[in-house]
């Protein structure tokens, strides 16, 4: 199988945006999809606002930055993707979501395209059967942000053929990243070490075992985790980590992957985590600046002197409103 040369993403979120960034910038011709042009207008900002920052800091050249642009093109009409040589879906971690993207990227797609899924847990068989090319269906799973995460999880379908996998393989590698690969059960390797730990966490602050403090540091100093399960699942979101739940749950049949009852109903009171600026770990803009990195959007920024400080101002700015609230308190 020819090497790629055009690819198509089809989301425009953090992870879809990050992956045609990564794209784009290791040569490839990139199309990106959303439905809402809003999202696009969002990713082409983002995008450029991240080359030009590695740029800035000498990490790109500024030549290969600007033509790293030029290849990006934003869409929302998916028969753009008819000369993809590879389309990687990067949306709602919904089966039947992405089983009807599936059946109208499988009719779109050139005939010798790949298929792949950014999905952290579903099955790829079960989404290659929305397909007439289950053998050219695979999951291409990126940790977030793309662009700097090393990682990528290949995982095979029941049909997916060796051609397909050892192109998505070289697809990976030339991105930078190392690859693992997996069979296609529930949450694959990553989310299924991961995601039951968090769940354990809210479980554990669930049952008054110990304050969230306690058990993000117990996991931080104690095993050193770079973060505690509860501020990671803010930053990857407290809907996807139960929905990931869910489908360990139903796919693999075992109790102990039940999600626990605190992490619905935080979802259920739309507290999400980073993206709504509210969760289990924090809220507001102090949540905001645990989590944003200028750079990247990754908890990376707090490991800075430039994210530390960004912290000590905001702590301050909020100590100065708070004493300003108690003066006007006490003159009314």
């Amino acid at each position: 199988m020819a090497a790629a040369k055009v690819i198509g993403v089809v989301g425009s979120g953090q992870m879809g945006s990050g992956i045609a960034q990564l794209a784009a910038v290791n040569g490839l011709e990139v199309w990106l999809h959303d439905t809402d042009p809003g999202a696009l207008t969002r990713a082409e900002k983002s995008i450029s606002e991240s080359v030009q920052r590695s740029v800035s800091k000498g990490q790109l050249p500024q030549e290969v930055g600007a033509e790293a642009l030029g290849r990006v093109r934003f869409t929302s009409n998916l028969e753009d993707f008819q000369s993809a040589d590879v389309i990687i879906e990067a949306i709602i971690e919904s089966e039947e979501v992405k089983k009807i993207l599936f059946g109208q990227l499988d009719r779109i797609a050139k005939g010798s395209a790949i298929l792949a899924s950014n999905t952290s847990s579903i099955s790829i068989t079960r989404l290659a059967t929305a397909t007439s090319r289950p053998h050219q269906v695979i999951g291409m799973h990126f940790m977030n942000p793309p662009p700097i995460m090393k990682l990528v999880e290949i995982v095979r379908g029941a049909d997916t053929s060796d051609d397909t996998f050892n192109a998505t393989k070289s697809l990976a590698e030339r991105f930078g990243k190392t690859v693992i690969c997996s069979q296609d059960y529930s949450g694959f390797i990553v989310n299924r070490i991961l995601m039951p730990m968090i769940n354990e966490a809210f479980h554990t602050l669930y049952t008054g075992v110990a304050t969230k403090e306690d058990i993000d540091t117990g996991m931080k100093l104690g095993t050193n985790h770079p973060m505690g399960p509860l501020e990671l699942a803010d930053f990857i979101g407290l809907d996807v980590c139960l929905s990931i739940m869910k489908v360990l749950h139903a796919g693999l049949g075992d109790s102990k992957y039940a999600p626990c009852p605190l992490l619905g109903q935080y979802v259920d009171a739309g507290r999400l985590g980073r993206k709504r600026g509210i969760g289990v770990s924090g809220e507001g803009r102090k949540m905001k600046f645990l989590f944003q990195c200028p750079c990247c959007s990754c908890f990376c920024f707090m490991k800075t002197k430039a994210g530390k400080a960004k912290v000590k101002d905001e702590a301050k700015k909020e100590a100065k409103e708070k004493d300003e609230e108690k003066k006007e308190a006490k003159a009314d």
